[in-house]
């Protein structure tokens, strides 16, 4: 039996709201980013083409793993199987976390007087 999962990630990048399907999900090494590998796209099973997923297809053509930064990510489901993915333009509904995760202090950036 193959357990193959399925997560659908969903992402602000640039004032867009990316929506990707990917077989791996993880937290890497590298502190506040989250890793997706091999990126699902839709089969070409019509003659009508998504503009949007071509885009994305066109994009992400020659990754073979995707650092998002953690505050983008706005919400990632595990599906019994893919969708088309697609980049939707932000509403003004969807809001990320504040950036930067880490604010020095004011007396951070003062050497001590001694």
């Amino acid at each position: 039996m193959t357990d193959s999962k399925t997560y659908k990630i969903t992402f602000i990048n640039q004032g867009e709201i990316y929506e990707l399907y990917a077989k791996q999900v993880y937290q890497p090494d590298l502190y506040g980013f989250v890793v997706i590998e091999e990126i699902v796209f839709g089969e070409k099973t019509s003659l009508v083409v998504d503009p949007s997923e071509e885009r994305l297809k066109s994009e992400f053509d020659q990754v073979k793993r995707s650092y998002i930064p953690m505050h983008a990510v706005l919400r990632i489901d595990e599906v019994e199987k893919e969708g088309i993915s697609k980049v939707k333009e932000v509403d003004g509904k969807v809001a990320q976390f504040p950036s930067p995760v880490y604010t020095p202090s004011e007396d951070s950036g003062k050497k001590s007087e001694k």
